[in-house]
């Protein structure tokens, strides 16, 4: 946390991440079709890699790296590699949720990170919410539900209910929620190895996290997929755009992250619905029906009541 003039300045890093992250999203949703599920994932961090590795390089050039090369303890590496594994897994359980279901609800479903991360907060911590913040969940909860029945055609069953686009997206939630604990667990722990600049410790992250993520996906697919790693490149225009924002916006993640708890940034961060709902207005030409724009609503009144909090 910081203090001073720069208390909330972890609200317009959030916001720009936000943005970052839908354009990423689309890229990636774009790329799906063309090279699979996992290469797709893969693009955001090798391609992201490089943009990550020149914003730390210029910070350190920029002086804000007086504080020299930090020493990095086993249990940081840890935290960051438990972050890095779920944000893998966060992904690809993202982009098959797009396959099922549109762009924006297939985003809001992901957005049930922040109920999670509540939940997991309440039965291992043992932080148990404020009323608002309770009311707050149970509209983003009912939203949710709303938002997870499948298209009117396909509810001849209860059985259809549960639908593959809701499964994917609870497991996108809950994964996101431990990516984020863990990111958040790095950005604590380099502080106490020296490195007080958010910047620093997003950057850091960030190189770190993705670093790992790319040499473990680009051993798997290598060895998994007959084409290997080829198809990435050959649609390198799009998977850089994925790449750069996906950098941009874990880099923006990450800075928040030293500067704030996770709930309240990743709370914030549900901006991204909206951000999604134009893409998938304006981009994919794809409509929502009266129940899902209710339930996007009753997210964003919980969103709402969380900020009066903040």
């Amino acid at each position: 946390m910081i203090g001073g003039g720069a208390e909330y300045l972890w609200v317009p890093v959030v916001l720009f991440a936000a943005a970052a992250q839908t354009v990423r999203n689309t890229a990636q949703r774009s790329l799906t079709a063309q090279v699979g599920t996992l290469p797709a994932t893969l693009v955001r961090f090798l391609y992201g890699l490089p943009f990550a590795a020149v914003y730390l390089l210029a910070l350190y050039a920029m002086g804000d790296g007086s504080q020299g090369m930090p020493q990095f303890s086993w249990a940081y590496l840890g935290w960051i590699a438990l972050g890095a594994a779920f944000q893998v897994a966060a992904t690809a359980a993202l982009l098959m949720a797009m396959k099922e279901r549109n762009f924006a609800v297939a985003v809001t479903l992901s957005k049930t990170e922040v109920l999670q991360v509540a939940l997991f907060a309440a039965m291992f911590l043992h932080e148990l919410p404020t009323r608002l913040a309770l009311l707050a969940m149970v509209l983003a909860t009912v939203g949710v539900l709303m938002l997870s029945l499948p298209p009117r055609g396909q509810r001849a069953s209860l059985s259809a209910w549960a639908s593959k686009s809701s499964l994917y997206g609870l497991i996108c939630g809950a994964c996101f929620a431990l990516a984020t604990i863990g990111f958040r667990g790095g950005a604590v722990e380099i502080a106490k190895l020296g490195i007080s600049s958010p910047w620093l410790s997003g950057a850091w992250g960030v190189l770190i996290a993705q670093t790992m993520q790319s040499i473990g996906m680009g051993l798997w697919i290598g060895k998994t997929h007959e084409e290997g790693l080829r198809p990435i490149f050959k649609a390198w225009r799009i998977s850089l755009l994925a790449g750069s924002m996906g950098a941009a916006a874990s880099l923006a993640w990450f800075t928040a992250y030293a500067m704030q708890g996770a709930a309240p940034v990743r709370t914030l961060g549900m901006v991204e619905v909206v951000f999604s709902y134009i893409v998938s207005r304006r981009v994919f030409s794809e409509q929502l029906s009266l129940t899902e724009k209710l339930g996007m609503a009753l997210m964003l009144c919980g969103l709402v009541l969380i900020c009066l909090q903040l």
